[in-house]
């Protein structure tokens, strides 16, 4: 099993990749997609060294969402990061996946844009129109949800995507990142920056 700087938690019914990230030295703690098992993620918190939680969403779909009012509750949650152009994706009732997934409840107010001079926020819509990816170079590594996965990328199928303007974020925020930065998709395998400019055919 690899050794990451921070935890990963395979959550929910669409298997996301929830992070818990702090930086080195850091005392808040990140946790980035709550999109289900929030006892899971309240847990893994528990063991960290931290002053505070925060929420990080890389963009809204329900599946990235759905445990974000359970977790804010666990962990006594004040921040809670979305970029606003998803704000009506985060707040829609038809916001759910077939009858698997219903609308989130309990949704904790938004706010925007975080403001930590280690952590870099990087624009990466169309899979949604307010995707964002989560830079952290100490760690290098980027946190880029639905936007870039191993070998492929997000879908734009959604209402509010376009797959010219992703390919563009792809190449425009991420691929500007050094070759060696880890990539962490919102789900499946990780990989890295310069493994997906070399054999992504999406891009």
């Amino acid at each position: 099993m690899p050794d990451y700087p921070f935890q990963h938690i395979v959550v929910g019914l669409l298997e996301v990749n929830c992070c818990l990230v702090q930086n080195p030295g850091d005392r808040t703690l990140y946790v980035i997609d709550p999109g289900g098992d929030w006892k899971l993620i309240r847990s893994a918190a528990e063991k960290l060294d931290c002053d505070e939680a925060v929420i990080l969403f890389t963009h809204a779909h329900v599946d990235h969402i759905a445990a974000a009012g359970a977790t804010a509750d666990a962990l006594n949650v004040k921040r809670v990061y979305l970029n606003p152009a998803d704000k009506p994706i985060y707040y829609s009732k038809g916001n759910t996946v077939g009858n698997y997934i219903p609308a989130a409840e309990n949704l904790p107010d938004t706010i925007w844009p975080p403001e930590d001079p280690r952590m870099k926020v990087l624009p990466c819509p169309r899979h949604s129109p307010g995707g964002v990816s989560y830079y952290f170079p100490e760690l290098a590594t980027v946190f880029c949800g639905d936007t870039l996965f191993f070998g492929s990328i997000g879908r734009t199928d959604l209402p509010g995507g376009d797959e010219n303007v992703l390919i563009k974020s792809v190449h425009e925020q991420i691929f500007k990142l050094p070759d060696e930065t880890r990539v962490v998709p919102g789900h499946g395998p990780f990989t890295s920056v310069g493994y997906e400019k070399k054999h992504n055919p999406f891009v």
